[in-house]
């Protein structure tokens, strides 16, 4: 019968906790760019400009406000319903080659699209807009029936 050397922490391994948060981090990278817009490829073409929005109600309209930098009035393409606003439109890139030396750029270029629900039915036909210095601002007057939505109640 053979002695044999007994090791019953030989198979334990050091853990090492900033090796699983960068083992997660890939994972989540890897899970982000295959959701993007033609992700997996590694590049940030896939990525897509998604306006920042802002939105107010008052007693007779909803103002919206959109930021879209770069673009020109006539790229953007709005549509309007009377709980929806979509806008869309595309940003083409403009190439620019350098002999010597490397561009960079972190400007996000190709088609977009943003649809946002309205808390409230608008008047369609008497939508206003304003593009100015990259912002785009709509005022979007209520319905009639919907001006009519709020009642006073006396509790006595």
């Amino acid at each position: 019968m053979a002695i044999t050397l007994w090791k019953p922490f030989r198979d334990l391994q050091r853990w090492e906790p900033s090796q699983e948060i960068e083992s997660l981090q890939r994972e989540v990278n890897r899970l982000f760019e295959r959701l993007m817009p033609g992700g997996g490829d590694g590049g940030t073409s896939g990525m897509t400009l998604i306006p920042s929005a802002e939105m107010a109600e008052t007693a007779d309209a909803v103002h919206l406000k959109l930021e879209i930098p770069g673009m020109e009035a006539k790229d953007l393409d709005v549509q309007v319903t009377e709980d929806t606003v979509s806008l869309k439109g595309e940003r083409k890139s403009e190439t620019k080659t350098e002999e010597k030396g490397i561009v960079r750029s972190e400007f996000h270029y190709g088609k977009f699209e943003r649809v946002i629900p309205l808390p409230t039915h608008i008047q369609t036909d008497k939508v206003q807009a304003e593009y100015k210095n990259g912002v785009l601002m709509l005022t979007l007057p209520k319905s009639e029936g919907e001006k009519q939505k709020f009642v006073k109640v006396n509790v006595g």
